[in-house]
């Protein structure tokens, strides 16, 4: 089962970040984005107290599904999936609640990303959607209703407002 994946990866992880001094965030953000694939995307999910898949909320719901799914999923949406990767990784949620919005004000953008750093799509007064970004042009994302978290092209979404580096 994926999520016994992921349990077994966060021990590697935790155990490895012990051993080297300033374990790299970055590469356990990219960890923990792989070994979580699969997770069904749920609107409004991963927003509770604590990051991680929830259930979702039908308020402000605008996908092609209906009836609405969210309040019966157990899954994350695009900014639940990065703040959850991030708290894995950072040991705090550093990110936050919030949307795509909030989470772009606590990072800077960068012009080369590195694996890890998140990719933001929408314009700068208002962003719709982020992913993990892990090279060679893919990144890993919640990316609709109907779907699970997964690897796709940086083009699957038309309109990349850039990279964005957490420098805590």
């Amino acid at each position: 089962m994926r999520w016994g994946r992921l349990a077994a990866l966060a021990a590697v992880l935790f155990l490895a970040a012990g051993s080297i001094p300033h374990a790299d965030e970055l590469a356990k953000v990219v960890g923990y984005a792989y070994a979580s694939q699969g997770i069904p995307y749920s609107w409004g999910g991963g927003h509770g107290k604590r990051p991680g898949p929830s259930r979702g909320t039908c308020r402000g719901y605008s996908g092609s599904v209906r009836p609405c799914p969210a309040e019966r999923t157990l899954g994350l949406d695009c900014s639940g999936f990065t703040r959850w990767m991030y708290r894995l990784a950072y040991g705090d949620d550093v990110l936050g609640r919030g949307t795509t919005d909030d989470h772009i004000r606590r990072m800077r953008r960068v012009r080369t990303p590195s694996p890890g750093d998140l990719v933001f799509y929408g314009s700068r007064r208002k962003t719709h959607h982020v992913g993990v970004y892990i090279g060679g042009g893919k990144m890993i994302n919640a990316f609709a209703t109907g779907t699970t978290t997964r690897i796709d092209d940086l083009g699957e979404v038309k309109d990349l407002l850039g990279f964005y580096h957490y420098s805590g």
